[in-house]
């Protein structure tokens, strides 16, 4: 148990604008989570050990706070106020009448167990100690406590003004009104609160990493240019940024340095394995943006740094004549409505029903028999499943408005039968890009991998459903969260995906996570 004074809760169980924050740590991340706490209406004290950040760090959003007034996004009066109500402080001496303590500093565990340390002997019994720790267990920081009940992680995201994603972490010892308070506090700051345990990577970290990982795979073996995979995880995935434009913008330091934790802390666990062509990639020098090098070269235009490649970089396929006429057998499954795109196109198609080949069905170009991915490849699913001229779609958010599509073809696919596939989907508006054959191709695997880590963490207690898809789309900007979107595709197929994916490679990194698996097979949800 924890003993909150009422006083200081409101009717949500949040803390009220009269509750004092003190911040350590006036970095990016400090000031941001200063600038939060200040705008609810909170006296905030802030504080770090290097002589005059703390001012520099209220400097810092002065300034930023000056570009909303003059956007008309913020009065000036709302500004003033907001910053008069943060107070730089000298000493952790100064944070005796704190009700929420914030640490933001360096990510070094003994170095936060002795600031911690202190703080407790400085406040008051009820003060809340917090960490925005991305990568250090909340029950190491708290094992040296003597009240640890009272201490949880409260994890933002960069920048935290912006941002909406709180993860709110619960230590071994963390009491559970600590980490009701802390969630209803976030929320009250304008935040999307969601719970998580302690275990490396909490949510976030954790069920990303295969959104950085499978990219880097496909490139190490050459599936498709750096350039390619980025586009077609944005144009069909509906990602914001593609896997490499974003370490890029992280910095290959950071994300390599998260991914290797997190691989160490799971006892190099394969699905977390990192990549050497990131390594690479940090032991040159080239850490993306910031050094103006990594994965793209970046050149200043106008006060910003944009790629300098041009957009030709993408391999998109050459113009094809459209077909006379398509045969559906069946139908596509969750890529249907690339049917629907047809007909509107004024495609003649003639229908049959499903040879029972496949899953879904197949549709038949000229030559060609076109199916939606499986998870094996072409080559393989050719031979096994004894059709001629296969060529796979990858999955797209949306079948009836991407714009972008990966294909591949068996290696017994003629040049022909691959062009006939390629002309139907730049009849649809559909820009193509070609694959080499690899299993379950960009979208599907990296969605099939997603999904996969989010069940698995679900299954270990991490956190419920709801919030994995709460924090991988406020987080880090998804476009939908994985579990929900796997049960879009379908469970049974995301498994089936899975199980292709381990037995291509023979890799432990593809195992199907439990729970996944029982949902596959019992026709089950994650939640409606």
């Amino acid at each position: 148990m924890h003993k909150i004074p009422t006083e200081l809760l409101d009717a949500q169980g949040a803390l009220t604008p009269e509750a004092v924050i003190g911040v350590v740590g006036a970095g990016a991340m400090g000031a941001g989570i200063t600038q939060v706490a200040a705008a609810y209406g909170h006296q905030v004290l802030l504080y770090d050990a290097a002589e005059g950040a703390a001012q520099q760090g209220i400097d810092k959003t002065a300034q930023g706070l000056s570009k909303l007034v003059a956007k008309g996004k913020l009065s000036q009066a709302d500004a003033d106020q907001l910053c008069g109500r943060i107070q730089a402080v000298n000493t952790l001496a100064d944070f005796a009448p704190v009700d929420l303590v914030i640490e933001a500093i360096v990510e070094n565990l003994e170095i936060k167990q002795k600031v911690f340390a202190e703080l407790e002997s400085l406040c008051r019994p009820h003060t809340l100690l917090t960490s925005n720790t991305s990568s250090i267990s909340i029950t190491s920081i708290a094992a040296p406590l003597a009240q640890p009940q009272r201490f949880a992680g409260l994890h933002f995201f960069n920048p935290a003004p912006i941002m909406k994603l709180v993860e709110v972490i619960s230590g071994l010892a963390t009491a559970p009104e600590v980490a009701q308070c802390l969630y209803a506090t976030a929320k009250a700051w304008g935040k999307q609160s969601v719970y998580a345990s302690s275990t490396p990577g909490f949510i976030v970290n954790r069920v990303a990493r295969p959104f950085y990982a499978e990219s880097l795979r496909l490139l190490e073996e050459g599936a498709a240019s750096v350039a390619t995979l980025d586009a077609l995880m944005r144009d069909a995935g509906g990602f914001r940024m593609g896997p490499f434009e974003l370490m890029d913008l992280i910095g290959h330091d950071v994300n390599y340095a998260v991914t290797s934790s997190v691989f160490s802390a799971y006892y190099q666990d394969p699905r977390f394995k990192p990549s050497l062509i990131q390594k690479a990639l940090v032991e040159g020098g080239r850490l993306g943006r910031k050094s103006g090098q990594g994965f793209y070269a970046y050149t200043e235009t106008a006060g910003a740094l944009v790629h300098a490649q041009a957009k030709q970089a993408v391999n998109y396929a050459t113009a094809a004549p459209a077909p006379s006429e398509i045969l559906l057998e069946g139908n596509l499954g969750p890529a249907q409505a690339l049917i629907t795109r047809s007909q509107a196109a004024g495609i003649p198609m003639h229908q049959r029903a499903n040879a029972g080949r496949t899953q879904d069905g197949l549709l038949r170009i000229g030559d060609a028999c076109v199916a939606l991915t499986d998870g094996r490849m072409a080559s393989e699913r050719a031979v096994v499943e004894g059709i001629s001229q296969l060529v796979v779609l990858d999955l797209a958010l949306d079948y009836a408005k991407t714009t972008h599509l990966a294909i591949a073809a068996a290696d017994s696919t003629s040049e022909t039968a691959v062009t006939q596939v390629v002309g139907w989907l730049q009849a649809l508006g559909i820009q193509v890009s070609v694959m080499e054959d690899t299993p379950a191709l960009v979208v599907m695997r990296t969605l099939a991998m997603l999904a996969n880590e989010a069940a698995d963490a679900v299954l270990q207690g991490v956190c419920n459903p709801q919030d994995a898809d709460i924090a991988m789309q406020n987080g880090v900007n998804y476009p939908r969260g994985p579990l929900a979107w796997a049960q879009e595709v379908g469970l049974a197929r995301i498994y089936q995906v899975l199980a292709h994916l381990q037995a291509s490679y023979a890799e432990d990194r593809y195992r199907p996570a439990l729970l996944l698996r029982r949902k596959a097979y019992s026709g089950g949800v994650f939640y409606e």
